[in-house]
């Protein structure tokens, strides 16, 4: 018998461990009404037409849109298919780390299909007050962790079906319980979703200050009359090319598109480089390094971190001079405009496979203004990349929270007052 926000809880012994004595645990099997599997849908190219959810736009609780396909424009779809505020969708299929995902259809988009990954759920009243509790009873620790000892399959590719999900337990307190549980829990959400919206509207005026400032279009106060010029990156920078011929231990990098150069042991979690380094390029600190046959995706780094790291021999390593803020040119290398003219190039290049290598890179002229202006700019945008950084701290934060409320609010350690 515990005391519990006034009031005396008496607790019983479940499957799923101690529970109130008035809440009972349930098989998936005895609440379940329906489960239905989408269509069986092919991409589309397009940008546009009815979107297609699919695995890859189910997180944990919440729908992702930051990658959307499209129905081909001479298919035709189900209405069943169809998603509804409400619908509760079940991910059958993905890798075993992030089979079982489920997340609750919000009318995100005013018209969206489902695809046959994905499983749409509908609950017996008589146990489950609605699909927005049973969205966070199956993000909870106790069935996160039943998911993920039913999920069958490869590494690579999972499944959990139908079947396997009935003997999934659930805890389920009273109808009025479930919906003052949903509110709390909700409230975290909002709070989340506040915060995510207001990182995606730093995020977007990020890039176009991007856009602006890095070409020159707008220029910082106090540069307004100054000269720019576009200089070819061969005026400015070398390429280094020195060997590990002494074979000497050093932290093999990879390049990745979107963080720059990494440590491939970590970023990989094994090991995908050469027994023998000899043959492979050092990169000094300072240096950048490019991968010479698929810069196209914007994989260029900057080695800031360690005095001397090793890098593939296919990659491509340069060195700038003092008239050049390395911090500036890597985020001019790194931007969209630029990631279009790789690809211009390597498309023209009579041999594709050559990749772009250093003499005809060195050729891509760049805006390069005064050594003060590059600096203001990079500071500029450190001032900015560390607001949004304190933002999702926040953010990473709320979340923790939210986490932790779930699992004292789902397993009744913690009750709520009813009216």
């Amino acid at each position: 018998m515990t005391k519990n926000n006034n009031t005396t809880t008496c607790y019983k012994s479940s499957p799923l461990g101690l529970i109130p004595i008035d809440w009972e645990v349930r098989k998936f099997k005895d609440i379940i009404l329906e489960g239905r599997l989408g269509g069986n849908y092919e991409n589309a190219e397009a940008n546009e037409g009815i979107p297609v959810m699919k695995m890859g736009n189910i997180d944990r609780g919440v729908i992702k849109l930051d990658k959307i396909q499209y129905l081909p424009e001479d298919c035709i779809y189900n209405e069943e298919d169809v998603l509804k505020e409400g619908d509760l969708l079940f991910n059958t299929r993905n890798t075993l780390d992030l089979v079982g995902k489920v997340a609750i259809w919000k009318n995100e988009l005013p018209l969206a299909v489902y695809n046959s990954n994905l499983m749409r759920m509908k609950f017996d009243e008589a146990f489950v007050v609605s699909n927005y509790f049973m969205n966070y009873a199956f993000n909870s620790n106790y069935a996160l962790n039943q998911l993920k000892s039913i999920a069958t399959g490869t590494t690579s590719v999972a499944a959990i079906y139908g079947r396997d999900l009935d003997t999934i337990k659930f805890i389920l307190p009273s109808h009025q319980e479930q919906i003052a549980i949903s509110k709390a829990i909700s409230h975290w959400e909002s709070c989340v979703d506040i915060i995510n919206k207001l990182i995606f509207q730093k995020e977007q005026r990020k890039n176009w200050l991007m856009q602006q400032l890095l070409t020159g279009k707008k220029r910082l106060k106090g540069f307004e009359r100054e000269k720019l010029v576009m200089k070819n990156i061969h005026s400015f920078a070398k390429e280094i090319s020195i060997k590990n011929k002494e074979d000497k231990d050093l932290v093999v990098l990879s390049c990745t598109k979107y963080d720059g150069l990494v440590p491939s042991l970590e970023y990989f979690g094994r090991k995908i480089y050469s027994d023998d380094l000899t043959t492979y390029k050092v990169v000094p600190k300072f240096h950048f390094a490019y991968a010479t046959n698929h810069i196209e995706e914007g994989s260029i780094g900057y080695q800031s971190k360690m005095d001397l790291a090793l890098i593939s021999p296919m990659y491509t390593v340069f060195k700038t001079d003092e008239n050049i803020d390395d911090v500036y040119l890597y985020r001019v290398l790194k931007s969209q405009l630029y990631i279009h003219e790789y690809k211009k190039r390597m498309e023209g290049s009579i041999d594709r496979r050559g990749g772009l290598r250093w003499d005809e890179f060195s050729k891509i002229k760049v805006p390069v203004p005064s050594i003060k202006e590059q600096n203001a700019i990079s500071n500029f945008f450190l001032f900015v990349d560390k607001e949004i950084e304190l933002l999702q701290n926040k953010l990473n934060y709320l979340k923790e929270q939210k986490k932790g409320l779930m699992q004292q609010l789902l397993t009744g350690k913690k009750r709520l007052k009813i009216k």
